[in-house]
């Protein structure tokens, strides 16, 4: 799994890029989990994540959890087809707002 880090004023862009599974859910959650603290924006820019298992989810799950508990908010975009149809049957769009496009989530996240 990449990582790759931007900012955009007070909001984190991160762009995945790799499987996220049972192999790599781990450092999904070591390189995110820092960056969560009150009042956090972060965008998960899902694009280059071609595969999400069932650990991959449990990850973003957490996530989600520990920043709506600290008042900050993860947004997603950029999910394939793939991606959007797994988190939908499974539920996790009911979490997660998810854009198509960064541009999107960046705004959804400055009028936050």
């Amino acid at each position: 799994m990449e990582f790759y880090h931007s900012q955009v004023g007070t909001i984190t862009i991160v762009a995945l890029k790799g499987d996220l599974d049972g192999q790599t859910a781990a450092a999904v959650q070591d390189e995110l989990l820092p960056l969560i603290d009150p009042e956090c924006k972060i965008i998960l820019d899902m694009g280059g994540v071609p595969y999400i298992s069932s650990v991959g989810l449990r990850a973003l799950l957490l996530l989600y959890r520990k920043s709506t508990a600290v008042g900050g908010h993860i947004v997603l975009c950029c999910l394939s087809e793939m991606l959007r149809d797994t988190m939908l049957i499974t539920g996790f769009l009911e979490f997660f707002e998810s854009y198509e496009v960064t541009e999107d989530a960046l705004q959804a996240l400055r009028s936050a």
